[in-house]
């Protein structure tokens, strides 16, 4: 796979001798795509005004390769105008504060969940691609804000690369900045942008937008998470979306963080279905709400600029064209319990860096035929038409998924 790291990072001073960053910094993006939806809109003085009093960011200067210096100068409204833009979105476990108290007091911190998102240069397709956390993968040194550098580690489990961070580095910059280093030499893909969601966050968010429907397939319950549905359409609050997303014991559920990156795709989707099909987008009171929730509830390196302009160029995205798919995998083997990327997973990535769409081009339509000869012979009868096979619903976390394809209709 392609390294990115074969660019020179200058030397970092230590923690202590740079200026203090806040990490109160900008919260909300519960899973970045529907949330940069909803911001695109809003675009007036009173929401910029009331966000930056929240916005500050996450420092990775000089622990990741920076991604290159584009070689004109970026359009004022959106400096990220006319090239592709990867966002890489963690769900991470933080238990201090309101954290502590939805899931329990616990040492250190972790990351569970893993999406990288691309967001095309002509802005017409989000795709996002799930990594589940048990993925082996080689973890690059990863230069930390203490000043010191971790040793190279190889056939380690993926979410290994955000704890090493965060207990090497003793933040949350180390933390995010290890992850994107491994996602780099692991994909070749150049990230631009990081944003950490936490418990409280997600919760927030979901209220925010007043819950979202879900179409449970079957009876679930996990006592660890406290989830306890029956099966049908439920609306789900912030807390209860949050049990959904986490879960993955118990009944109904095997245990996998596989399957369960499906079920958060299915929950993201129907986010995005939420925000898109109400007036979230266009009531003042509503979208107030939401920008409230959202700049309380994430952790980024995003500044204000970066999103509204970002958003903006969003604005007119529709459901089919977000996708949402696990990193194509099989088993590990070297152990059945860990999981190891297909071939396919390199076709995915490489897609995403050239920025065409992530499952290749679509085939192109056919040619039209000529039109016929009046004297030739005429052609026999055509066979009555045969009704096409249905076609199978795409399997969330083996498929790729969009919102469109999410419905509670037939639940």
């Amino acid at each position: 796979m392609t390294s990115r790291h074969a660019a020179q990072r200058r030397a970092r001073a230590p923690r202590h001798a740079r200026s203090q960053h806040s990490h109160r910094v900008l919260r909300g993006v519960a899973l970045a795509a529907t949330t940069v939806l909803v911001f695109g809109v809003a675009g007036g003085a009173a929401f910029a005004t009331k966000l930056t009093t929240n916005v500050d960011g996450l420092d990775l200067d000089d622990l990741v390769v920076a991604a290159p210096t584009p070689s004109v100068a970026p359009d004022p409204a959106d400096a990220a105008a006319g090239r592709a833009v990867n966002v890489l979105v963690l769900g991470s476990d933080q238990r201090d504060g309101a954290n502590e108290a939805i899931g329990g007091a616990e040492e250190g911190m972790r990351s569970d969940t893993t999406i990288v998102v691309h967001i095309s240069a002509d802005r017409s397709r989000i795709e996002m691609v799930s990594i589940p956390r048990d993925s082996l993968v080689d973890i690059p040194e990863c230069a930390l804000t203490n000043g010191s550098t971790t040793k190279p580690q190889r056939n380690a489990m993926f979410n290994s690369a955000f704890a090493l961070g965060w207990d090497r580095g003793g933040d949350i910059d180390s933390a995010a900045a290890c992850t994107v280093s491994t996602v780099q030499a692991n994909t070749g893909l150049t990230i631009d942008h990081v944003v950490i969601v936490d418990f409280a966050g997600f919760q927030n968010m979901i209220n925010a937008i007043g819950g979202v429907d879900m179409c449970i397939p079957q009876d679930v319950k996990d006592k660890y998470t406290g989830l306890d549905l029956t099966a049908g359409v439920h609306r789900l609050d912030g807390v209860v979306a949050l049990q959904y997303a986490r879960a993955r014991h118990g009944t109904g559920f095997d245990g996998s963080d596989t399957a369960r990156a499906g079920r958060q795709q299915v929950l993201i989707a129907s986010v995005a279905n939420e925000v898109l099909s109400k007036n979230v987008l266009t009531d003042a009171g509503q979208l107030a709400q939401f920008l409230s929730a959202a700049t309380q509830s994430v952790t980024t390196n995003l500044s204000l600029g970066d999103l509204t302009g970002l958003a903006f160029s969003l604005r007119s995205i529709d459901r089919e064209s977000i996708k949402l798919m696990t990193v194509p995998w099989a088993p590990a083997r070297s152990d059945r319990n860990r999981v190891e990327w297909t071939a396919e997973a390199d076709a995915i990535w490489a897609n995403m860096a050239a920025d065409v769409p992530m499952l290749g081009e679509p085939d192109p339509a056919p040619e039209p035929t000529a039109p016929a000869d009046d004297t030739a012979t005429p052609p026999p009868a055509a066979e009555p038409p045969v009704a096409a096979e249905p076609t199978a619903p795409p399997t969330p976390g083996t498929d790729a998924i969009s919102p469109a394809d999410i419905s509670t209709a037939t639940c």
